[in-house]
């Protein structure tokens, strides 16, 4: 009698260790996502702070500009255009009365940067008076739920 595996053993060997590796793949990347969505709305976190001291020093956030939330493009600020260092961008797209404030962080696509949603937004609405934020998601791909 011969020892070793049938080539049908070997096929099913090797399915079932590529759904394996889908799966884990599929989670690793669902992983990676979430903590750039994290960083977005920690630094969407900062621009509210930001346009709070704003309005606190001016006494109203009418006329704030991406600059005075320290948005642009040199190295030192958030940025303002895609970034091969940075998933997103951030702008306020000049939605502003006072006491409110649109924040928002855009997703970057190009550059190999997965996954591939142009239109994946998180938006913050703040409400300098009252304190309340409201965090609204676009499009419906959203990380984790």
């Amino acid at each position: 009698m011969k020892r070793g595996f049938t080539l049908i053993e070997l096929i099913v060997v090797i399915i079932v260790v590529g759904i394996l590796a889908a799966i884990g793949l599929d989670q690793y990347e669902k992983a990676f996502e979430r903590g750039r969505t994290v960083e977005a709305k920690t630094n969407l976190g900062v621009l509210r702070q930001l346009a709070v001291a704003y309005r606190l020093e001016n006494g109203t956030i009418d006329g704030i500009t991406n600059a005075d939330l320290n948005i642009g493009t040199a190295a030192d600020q958030i940025p303002s255009a895609c970034r091969n260092t940075h998933y997103f961008y951030y702008t306020t797209a000049g939605e502003v009365a006072d006491p409110v404030i649109n924040l928002y962080a855009m997703r970057c696509t190009s550059g190999g940067k997965s996954p591939n949603h142009a239109y994946y937004q998180v938006r913050v609405i703040c409400n300098l008076s009252t304190g309340v934020d409201q965090w609204v998601k676009y499009f419906g791909y959203w990380p984790g739920g």
